[in-house]
């Protein structure tokens, strides 16, 4: 185990500036996250490993030595071990926005710099935390995370509650975690997520391609294919809030407005499925209440992922190339960086040597 200094270092990456009882709850959560862990070698070779969860931890190896000699990631003892914790999430994820604005609450963290999520290794306590938050008039929303990453600072196991998962999520996933440790800025949780998610799709067909499974690729893109048509259909729904917002309305008649584009978000869902001839994936998105909150949450992942893959294919689809354009985006604020990104988006990428100079 690290030093207690990098532990609580470590820990902090969920915490916020705030309560002693929430730096406690950070803390144990993180040792027992710890204790847990079980290298993945010896749980192979370990006659008593079911047979079952033997094959999806080799599988776990070959993807993860895939990241590190295939994508560039950084080679360490992330996602090494495996963690058994006995819940269906990692931690709980506590979002909030103003009831008339898409600008996500943000909260400080050592290390990392400021994001816009709050986490919780327990789900009763997210959630009051997230009461709180909503009587203060907030708009709010818990999200279970079934993974993260510690950015280096601890060896992170693969939990339990994605060993399950189908082959391309479980390998983007790992390729995710792995990118927040390869680049990762202070302040931007925008950046920090599109790049993430950038180079988990790039890393998914990589990975996909390499497995010659034909079917399996097929399935794989028609998902995504539908995941981005959902997505656009959520950000439009953010954009015209964040128009309807901007008008000068009464706090009543801002209310109904609002009201209304949730209800025509709703009818637009029911129209794309009927183009999917009736594919309900997305049905338990909409169970729960609608807020501002939750199209916030999609915004930080989605927001500036294709100006990020425009980058990476004016790199020549070279993810070194890639990566070094990404870093040279550090020299910029966030406003500039995310002014930059955009440009790569409308006008086909300004390529490496561009943002170097900006």
């Amino acid at each position: 185990m690290k030093t207690p200094l990098l532990l609580l270092l470590a820990v902090l990456l969920l915490a916020g500036c705030s309560t002693i009882s929430y730096y406690a709850q950070s803390v144990h959560g993180q040792l027992d996250l710890i204790g847990k862990r079980q290298l993945i070698t010896q749980l192979v070779a370990d006659p008593e490993t079911p047979d079952e969860l033997r094959k999806r931890l080799k599988l776990v190896l070959r993807i993860r030595d895939f990241a590190s000699h295939e994508l560039g990631l950084p080679e360490n003892a992330s996602y090494r071990s495996y963690a058994d914790l006995g819940r269906p999430a990692m931690v709980w994820s506590v979002v909030a926005t103003p009831e008339f604005s898409m600008q996500p609450k943000q909260w400080c963290y050592l290390v990392v710099g400021c994001a816009a999520y709050r986490g919780y290794f327990s789900l009763q306590q997210a959630e009051v935390f997230a009461t709180g938050l909503s009587g203060e008039g907030l708009d709010v929303v818990v999200e279970s995370v079934p993974a993260y990453s510690t950015l280096g600072w601890f060896d992170d196991p693969l939990p339990n509650t994605v060993i399950n998962w189908p082959e391309p999520h479980l390998a983007g996933l790992i390729f995710h975690e792995l990118a927040h440790q390869k680049l990762y800025f202070q302040d931007d949780s925008q950046f920090n997520e599109a790049f993430a998610m950038a180079v988990e799709q790039i890393g998914v067909e990589r990975w996909m391609a390499a497995q010659k499974n034909s079917t399996g690729f097929v399935q794989w893109h028609e998902q995504e294919m539908r995941e981005e048509m959902f997505i656009q259909l959520l950000l439009r729904a953010r954009e015209r809030l964040v128009a309807l917002f901007a008008r000068p309305l009464s706090v009543p008649e801002m209310r109904v407005a609002k009201a209304a584009e949730f209800e025509r978000l709703h009818a637009e869902y029911v129209t794309l499925k009927q183009a999917w001839d009736g594919y309900g994936g997305y049905d338990r998105w909409f169970e729960r209440k609608l807020n501002n909150a939750r199209l916030a949450s999609v915004a930080t992942y989605r927001q500036l992922l294709p100006g990020l893959l425009a980058l990476y294919a004016q790199s020549e689809s070279d993810l070194t190339l890639f990566y070094r354009a990404c870093e040279a985006l550090a020299k910029l604020t966030p406003d500039m960086r995310l002014q930059q990104i955009e440009r790569f988006t409308q006008a086909g990428a300004s390529g490496p040597a561009a943002v170097a100079s900006e």
